[in-house]
Order: C-alpha cells, then sequence, then structure tokens
C-alpha cells in the first residue's frame, strides 16, 4: 500500500516507524490523519513487523496540534467529522493493534500531537522539550485529555495543566507517570529502539492476546468518556467565543472574549 508523502514510513529489524512530514510543525489535516491510520493499519497486518514506533521526520518537532487553519474554514459538519476522525477512529485503531506502539517526541507537542502520543502504549521523549495543552488559549478544549489526564496524574495537577495551558518540562511528565522516559536528546532514537526490539523479541501471539486483554481491562468507561468530550468539543465550536478564539489564532492576534451565557 502507498502512503500519502506527509508519512515516512519504513520497517526495519521487525521494527515499523511511522513518521510524520508536514513542515512546519505536522499540523493535523484530513490527509495526514488518513496517513496515520493507513501506516498503523499496514503495520498491524505484515507478518514481519513486531513493534511500532510512531515519531516525526521533522528535526526539533513533534506534532504541533490540529490545522487549525483548516479548522477554521469548516461548517460544524465537517468539524464534526474531522474531530471524530481524529479522536475516535485513533483511539479505535490503536486498541485494536496486536503490535504494541511507542510515540518518539523529539520536539514540543501540543494539541493534537499530544493526542497521538497518549494513544500509543508507551511515550518517549528527549529530556529537553516540552508538553502542552494550549487549546483553553484559543477557545477550545483538549477533548481527549480531560478524560485521559487525571488517570495519569492528580486531577489537580491535571486540572493546572489544561486550564491554564502551562506546559509541562519532560521532565516533570514522566516524573508525574505521563511519560515513560525523558532521555538525552542524542540518545532518544537510541532508547526507543532498544525499547521495541525488546518488545519485538516477545512471542506475537502472546503479546497480540496479553495488549488486547490490557487494553479491555483498562477501557473501563475510557472510551464513552472520550466520547463524551468530544461531544463538547464540537459544541465548543460553535460557540461565539469558540470561533472567535479560531479566527484570532488565524490572524495572529489576541482573541476578544464574549460571555455567550449573558446573551
Amino acid at each position: 500500500m502507498s502512503l500519502p508523502p506527509r508519512i515516512n514510513y519504513t520497517v526495519e529489524n521487525s521494527i515499523a516507524s511511522i513518521r510524520m512530514n508536514r513542515t512546519p510543525v505536522n499540523a493535523i489535516d484530513h490527509p495526514m490523519i488518513d496517513g496515520i491510520h493507513a501506516a498503523l493499519r499496514q503495520a498491524d497486518r505484515d507478518p514481519a513487523v513486531r513493534a511500532i514506533l510512531l515519531g516525526s521526520s521533522i528535526d526539533g518537532m513533534f506534532c504541533g496540534g490540529m490545522d487549525l487553519k483548516m479548522v477554521s474554514r469548516g461548517d460544524s459538519l465537517a468539524l464534526r467529522d474531522f474531530v471524530y476522525k481524529f479522536y475516535m477512529e485513533t483511539m479505535d485503531i490503536q486498541y485494536r493493534l496486536t503490535k504494541p506502539s511507542i510515540a518518539i517526541i523529539n520536539g514540543p507537542a501540543r494539541g493534537a500531537g499530544m493526542t497521538l502520543a497518549i494513544n500509543c502504549d508507551m511515550i518517549i521523549a528527549a529530556d529537553d522539550i516540552d508538553l502542552g495543552y494550549p487549546e483553553i488559549d484559543i477557545g477550545l478544549i483538549p477533548a481527549i485529555h480531560y478524560a485521559h489526564l487525571p488517570r495519569q496524574i492528580s486531577r489537580h495537577k491535571a486540572f493546572e495543566f489544561l486550564f491554564t495551558g502551562t506546559p509541562i518540562s519532560a521532565y516533570d511528565a514522566a516524573t508525574m507517570g505521563l511519560i515513560n522516559h525523558a532521555v538525552p536528546r542524542a540518545e532518544l532514537e537510541t532508547r526507543a529502539r532498544d525499547i521495541a526490539a525488546v518488545l519485538a523479541r516477545k512471542s506475537p501471539t502472546i503479546m497480540a492476546l496479553g495488549r488486547g486483554s490490557f487494553m479491555r481491562a483498562n477501557d473501563l468507561d475510557y472510551r464513552r468518556n472520550v466520547e463524551n468530550q468530544i461531544e463538547t468539543l464540537c459544541n465548543v465550536f460553535d460557540t461565539p467565543d469558540g470561533r472567535e478564539g479560531l479566527r484570532a489564532f488565524v490572524e495572529k492576534r489576541a482573541p476578544i472574549w464574549t460571555d455567550a451565557r449573558e446573551q
């Protein structure tokens, strides 16, 4: 299967490497997420693949989030289609993988970039980068992370990060258990491949059965909670402040907020 030019895909030593490649910041649009989905499915079908890496081909940049210029131009139905594809289809594909996946964060990860990473089974990051949820500053919400982040760290720390928009250092993220390892940049690729190689040496049958059991055991009401958050995000797009935040971002100016509840 041929993949779109925005996705670089290779297989070496039983490890599939999926790398986003859309300059300057790997902004997620329809072709990008379609390519990631296709690459994940291809890796899962390939009997030569035992582990999957998801990263970036752009030096110093993992993913800056959704393509907000594209989002700002879409009507409500188009946005709903994109949001459900990005969140729910991505989560469903990762849920059903029979092989372990590792996110390699080589640079800033914002919004949708964090979503791509947390859907993987493990996360390895360079120790000089930060992670963030800036949606609050542009009148949006980081949907899946309302369901995810309080499960990973404390509820109060999750609220702080999600509602202040303050980035988290890779070191702090590792200390809190949000990511697996924060390593020197020069060691990032080697560390990720070493861990992938360990996983690749396991029985593929046991890995598939065990991973499936692990996902079911930890799903609980997670999917339903995520879907609830996505519905809220779709409603946010229709609010005056949601539209104003997107316009302000595209126009590179500060947003002028109003309180629609008082109108």
